[in-house]
């Protein structure tokens, strides 16, 4: 079987600070270049999603919260045609302090550009599909 035919699960951290606001990264890898999204990435074997949304949030920001501090809360269908991609994704959740939120740096040069905190209800275009799927299904 093509690797471009198999499901992949993501993971989304939605990291909202003391201001209601959210965290999003602009994305410089293949996948979703110039959009904006959460950090999140692939659930390794054996993870679980609080532990891989955790992961994720550290390689990309440098930011360690507490795994009980994660929840998650909504899935989506993601079918990137163009790129002939399949992902369900487990959107989670968190909570940090202002004091956290001034920690975050970008890690992963290659794969993102900046990190910029959002209001909800003035959020960057365009947002990467996983993100535009959600929000079309629910708010934060």
């Amino acid at each position: 079987m093509s690797e471009n035919r198999i499901v992949r699960v993501g993971v989304g951290l939605w990291v909202l600070n003391d201001q209601g606001k959210v965290l999003l990264g602009k994305r410089l890898s293949k996948h979703g270049t110039g959009t904006w999204a959460p950090p999140g990435g692939h659930l390794e074997f054996g993870e679980s999603i609080q532990l891989c949304a955790s992961r994720e949030l550290f390689e990309e920001t440098g930011l360690r919260i507490p795994l009980g501090t994660i929840e998650p809360f909504a899935t989506t269908n993601d079918i990137f045609y163009g790129e002939e991609k399949h992902y369900v994704t487990v959107h989670c959740r968190t909570k940090i302090d202002a004091g956290l939120a001034n920690a975050i740096t970008v890690k992963e040069k290659n794969k993102c550009e900046t990190w910029q905190w959002f209001d909800l209800n003035k959020l960057p275009s365009p947002l990467f599909l996983s993100a535009q799927n959600l929000l079309k299904q629910k708010t934060l």
